[in-house]
């Protein structure tokens, strides 16, 4: 008989979006199950007195552990996450685990913790599944700074990029709740949708005032695959299914490397390791690359369009001159929120490049070497097992490509275009 695991859920969200009074929400409306909810910080819960039981076993002393009435408990969230959830489960307590993570959390590296406990690295930690990432997200503080196409970024938040902590919060979750909806006009609430579904477009969405939602939406809903959540965000979706011909005037095979972004996004989301640069990695990821064309999904498209949210990949067979990108990026076109792909430097020829951009946080990571670098017999292996590496080949340079994918608001795509090419070493 297959075993029980006890059903986990996550929720994330910028500071000050709403995650505590959902989770009074939830703790008022738990329908039986005995909850063990883990937060950043009990001081700042204001757990309602109601639900605080009277008395208990716990010590005043211990102010990490708040017992509450109904069978649940409310502790801090620890460092060692799996092990806090391991001797939560081993009281026998309780059916459900609520973790409520800190506003500037990537939600990422807490969801890899949590699937350790599923059995699928150690049958020997089958205890717990990630059911459900809920991501709580403030409409108002969206439509006044963020859909408005204006930075996130404020004095006081030290080497923090704001802009880029709620993408990541938005791109990596099942469930998406716009908070607040009574403090925006119909129009804010309807171009800070457009943006939302751009970036994810297959979480469920709802909207709530003070995060009056069903439990029932919150709690078992069996909405967390991990391999599909990694495959989920907006830019994926837009490499998948762009018509690259419309973008390329160099008469290329455009779909080669859509699953080049996942193989290195998967590393890096991860890992954070982008040292992986054996051929290995390239012959795993060719294996993984192809099972993912299936998503074609529009939700919203012509939401997205009445509120000038568009999107568009740009895909080039030449490299960029690194001083010409670099200059480029310091004068960044206004209006794009999110970009993201594979680039191809002039200055290595072996390497390719995993480019990431959310508000003003930029990053550039090595991503491997090009299939191109291979010896011709690993080269001939690999064509062998994937036979679009030949269908895509090129003869000049390879698999070498340039495929970065612009999610923005009010896009000048033409311009944008233009300025990009002039960034091309040749």
């Amino acid at each position: 008989m297959e075993k029980k695991l006890v059903p986990v859920t996550l929720l994330t969200g910028y500071l000050g979006a709403g995650k505590t009074t959902l989770l009074n929400q939830v703790l008022s409306n738990q329908k039986g199950y005995k909850v063990a909810v883990i937060v950043n910080d009990i001081g700042e819960v204001n757990i309602d007195a109601s639900l605080i039981e009277k008395g208990g076993q716990v010590t005043q002393k211990d102010d990490n552990l708040v017992p509450l009435q109904n069978g649940c408990i409310c502790c801090t969230l620890k460092v060692d996450l799996i092990n806090q959830i391991i001797d939560l489960i081993g009281t026998g307590k309780f059916d459900y685990i609520l973790i409520e993570a800190s506003g500037i959390c990537e939600p990422i590296p807490i969801a890899q913790s949590i699937t350790m406990l599923d059995g699928s690295y150690d049958k020997k930690a089958q205890i717990a599944r990630l059911d459900n990432i809920v991501s709580v997200v403030d409409v108002a503080r969206m439509a006044d700074e963020f859909g408005c196409g204006e930075n996130l970024v404020k004095d006081d938040i030290d080497d923090e990029d704001i802009e880029n902590l709620i993408i990541q919060q938005i791109e990596f979750c099942n469930t998406i709740i716009l908070n607040k909806v009574d403090t925006v006009t119909p129009e804010q609430l309807g171009k800070v949708k457009a943006i939302i579904r751009k970036l994810q477009p297959e979480a469920v969405m709802f909207e709530t005032n003070y995060g009056q939602i069903d439990v029932d939406e919150i709690l078992n809903t069996n909405r967390f695959d991990f391999e599909k959540s990694s495959m989920s965000a907006g830019w994926i979706h837009e490499l998948e299914e762009a018509d690259l011909d419309e973008e390329d005037d160099d008469d290329h095979d455009e779909h080669h490397h859509d699953e080049h972004e996942h193989h290195h996004e998967h590393n890096e989301d991860h890992d954070h390791d982008h040292e992986h640069h054996d051929h290995d990695d390239h012959d795993e990821h060719e294996q993984h690359g192809h099972g993912h064309h299936h998503h074609h999904h529009h939700h919203g498209e012509g939401e997205t369009e009445e509120y000038g949210i568009g999107s568009f990949v740009y895909y080039r067979r030449r490299p960029f001159a690194k001083e010409k990108f670099e200059d480029w990026l310091d004068e960044m076109p206004k209006g794009i929120i999110r970009s993201k792909g594979i680039i191809w430097a002039a200055e290595n020829n072996n390497d390719a490049y995993m480019f990431e951009q959310a508000g003003k946080q930029i990053n550039i990571a090595n991503a491997g070497q090009w299939v191109a670098t291979a010896p011709r017999r690993v080269r001939a292996k690999m064509m062998k097992e994937d036979p679009t590496l030949v269908e895509d080949w090129d003869e000049k340079v390879g698999d070498r490509m340039i495929k970065v994918v612009f999610i923005g608001h009010d896009m000048d795509k033409e311009a944008i275009i233009k300025s990009l090419d002039d960034c091309l070493a040749y």
